[in-house]
């Protein structure tokens, strides 16, 4: 499993400060403690992947928080300076992941850690969410439930799927969930984004060319299709390919053939396809846009991803993964979310949908105070404007801080790489940070 949280639970200082610095050491983010109350408290308020517990402190017995943390997620690594045969035992009875001895070397530490890393997932609403990365999947709204029915109904099947939805939604994370529980998991499974390829270039993508065959092909080269043989091939953006392209695939679909550009021999392929678009392409057929015979054969399985303003609680659950995630690559412990940020994180109407979504609490964590829940200043949203409203001209002061807040964003939270890329010195940089965060 994926560790990124650690609690260091023991009422020695000096061993906590000596763990906590080892743990550190290898990039992880760690809070330390001395009593089963504040382990406790900090369980509540925030998800943790492993926790080193002391066998004996102030308030209690260290095994207390083995029936505690069960249902929470976090394993528990039982710490004791009076080890026996019998009480490491009774530690892995009660769901201890393992049981070690002070004092314990830095060896003993990296053994365990490397067993937590290769160990399989446990059971939990929290461990499936920070697998996610992102998933639409996350969420139990009514459409979400019959989103999950319909993929597990397909999934059984082979059948060609089409996936529509808004930006954002998570077509490509369906396509793999799709793929996943399919029979062709361990199959290929290759991906296209047909937006992002110019006629030629898509043609000698999908179909692969031979050698010769046009300016630059210095060898032969298999396409898509050929690499996606017996497994899935995923078609994003679909609705942007040319009228010749989709001659071409709709033979494939057709006749299961096809040939290189440039070349003769035919070549034959079974593929699974699924492909996405947010187009309405019943729309493109009716003008003359897209092929009406090849939209019928994309079409056997429609599958309708919801936009993230119709999934209701849905987006607190989602808000819950994306804290997790960022807090943990970034470093930092936010002790969730004011009641003002939950209330606005349901009502906004979040036409970037999930993506938008993760975007906005990545730099939300950013710019939160370590240590507290985040508030409204730091989230800083920004109602969109309706189609048949007037554009309104941000002041200059809106368009740095937007702009800050970006490049902050994208040098992952790092003061010094932001302030090297906006060309000004980091004390300034934090001097502007802390008066957009008073605004």
């Amino acid at each position: 499993m994926k560790i990124n949280k650690i609690i260091v639970l023991d009422d020695e200082l000096i061993i906590r400060k000596s763990l906590q610095e080892q743990l550190r050491k290898r990039r992880y983010c760690v809070a330390s403690c001395s009593t089963l109350a504040q382990v406790r408290s900090l369980l509540e308020k925030d998800h943790f992947d492993l926790v080193f517990a002391d066998m004996c402190l102030p308030d209690g017995q260290g095994m207390e928080l083995l029936s505690h943390t069960r249902a929470n997620s976090p394993r528990v690594v039982m710490m004791t300076g009076h080890g026996s045969v019998e009480c490491a035992v009774k530690c892995m009875q009660m769901g201890a992941f393992d049981y070690i001895l002070k004092p314990f070397s830095v060896e003993s530490i990296e053994l365990i850690l490397k067993k937590a890393e290769s160990a399989p997932e446990k059971n939990s609403l929290a461990i499936k969410a920070s697998e996610g990365q992102g998933s639409p999947l996350i969420g139990e709204s009514s459409c979400m439930l019959q989103l999950k029915a319909l993929i597990g109904k397909v999934s059984a099947t082979e059948a060609t799927v089409m996936i529509t939805g808004e930006n954002g939604t998570g077509k490509e994370e369906v396509s793999n969930e799709i793929h996943r529980l399919s029979s062709l998991n361990q199959k290929p499974f290759i991906k296209i984004n047909c937006a992002a390829l110019s006629e030629n270039l898509i043609e000698s993508e999908l179909f692969g060319h031979e050698k010769g065959s046009f300016t630059g092909a210095n060898q032969a080269r298999e396409g898509r299709f050929e690499s996606a043989n017996h497994g899935t091939l995923l078609l994003d953006e679909i609705g942007e390919i040319s009228p010749r392209i989709q001659a071409k695939l709709l033979r494939v679909l057709q006749e299961h053939q096809f040939e290189r550009v440039g070349g003769n021999k035919t070549l034959n392929v079974q593929v699974r396809l699924i492909a996405s678009t947010n187009k309405d392409l019943q729309k493109a057929v009716e003008c003359g846009e897209f092929r009406e015979d090849l939209y019928y054969r994309l079409n056997v399985f429609p599958i309708q991803v919801p936009p993230l303003r119709q999934r209701g609680q849905d987006i607190l659950i989602l808000a819950e993964h994306f804290l997790h995630e960022y807090a943990n690559k970034y470093n930092k412990i936010i002790l969730g979310f004011t009641d003002e940020v939950r209330e606005a994180l349901l009502q906004y109407p979040w036409p970037g949908n999930v993506r938008q979504l993760q975007n906005a609490l990545s730099r939300a964590i950013i710019l939160s105070e370590e240590g507290k829940k985040m508030d409204l200043l730091t989230l800083a949203l920004t109602h969109p404007q309706n189609a048949h409203d007037s554009c309104p001209i941000k002041s200059l002061e809106a368009l740095e801080r937007d702009h800050i807040l970006s490049v902050l964003s994208q040098s992952g939270g790092s003061l010094e790489k932001a302030a090297d890329l906006l060309k000004i010195n980091t004390r300034v940089l934090r001097n502007k940070l802390k008066l957009y965060q008073a605004v």
